[in-house]
């Protein structure tokens, strides 16, 4: 079975409200009748006006954080709860900058991934290696704690509410995209590390993502790997024009893989 390819778009800290809504309804017309999968992570101001726009569509509008408690003190924290009211369907969990820049713990995003679940929203966990990790040969070591801990209680019937995103640290916003090959090995990992955790037949269902530089003039080498089933882009999402061209490729690509 061909899995449906997913194309996430992350926005991270650009655009207002009003931007996002210009956004899908440019973006609509072009990727209309495409077989993949558009998920779109805006900032929280712009979940309502994104998904507003994006009525009757398959595209899903999420949120690219959220807290980890359902509800309390935290000035200027997110609740699921909120995401959704506001039209969310899914979450990044864990992305690197998060880990990286808000100092956010393998510990606190398993709790993200649990409320997450229990909130009714799709949780796209993020894990991936720094440079320095790669290089003294951790990338095993890394992906496998990042996901152990991650998912240690998310229960059976829960497995086929998971998207997997490997996101290299090294190559998110500096240019540098994972080859084709080092990606499909990431991902070989990760596949591996899930059907330990869950078994080889509940891991099947977790759709993997390749995150980091992707563009619309390598996304084509990226999904044409046995174990990716998508990807997260980054910059390259800003501009619906961009996204297009990288969702229509995922399009052909599918097609072709049918036929094959």
């Amino acid at each position: 079975m061909v899995k449906n390819l997913i194309v996430v778009g992350n926005w991270k800290m650009y655009k207002t409200a009003r931007e996002a809504a210009g956004y899908v309804e440019e973006l609509i017309p072009l990727i209309e009748g495409c077989s993949a999968s558009v998920f779109l992570a805006v900032p929280f101001t712009s979940i309502a006006t994104a998904s507003k726009a994006s009525k009757g569509t398959e595209m899903l509008i999420g949120a690219q954080n959220m807290n980890d408690a359902r509800e309390g003190a935290f000035t200027g924290e997110i609740a699921a709860l909120m995401l959704k009211e506001a039209g969310a369907e899914f979450v990044l969990i864990g992305h690197s900058e998060r880990r990286r820049f808000f100092g956010e713990t393998d510990a606190l995003i398993q709790k993200k991934v649990m409320r997450a679940l229990s909130d009714d929203l799709i949780p796209i966990l993020c894990v991936g290696e720094t440079l320095e990790e790669r290089e003294a040969g951790q990338t095993e070591e890394v992906l496998r704690r990042q996901i152990e801990v991650a998912l240690k209680e998310v229960p059976t019937e829960e497995v086929a509410k998971l998207i997997l995103a490997y996101e290299p640290v090294w190559a998110i916003g500096t240019g540098k995209s994972a080859t084709a090959q080092i990606a499909q090995e990431a991902h070989a990992i990760c596949k591996d590390v899930l059907g330990e955790v869950f078994g080889k037949r509940k891991a099947a269902l977790i759709p993997i993502l390749y995150g980091g530089s992707v563009t619309e003039k390598n996304v084509t080498d990226l999904i044409a790997q046995k174990e990716i089933d998508g990807v997260l882009v980054g910059g390259s999402s800003l501009d619906p024009k961009t996204l297009s061209e990288i969702v229509l490729k995922c399009k052909k690509m599918k097609k072709k893989a049918k036929e094959e």
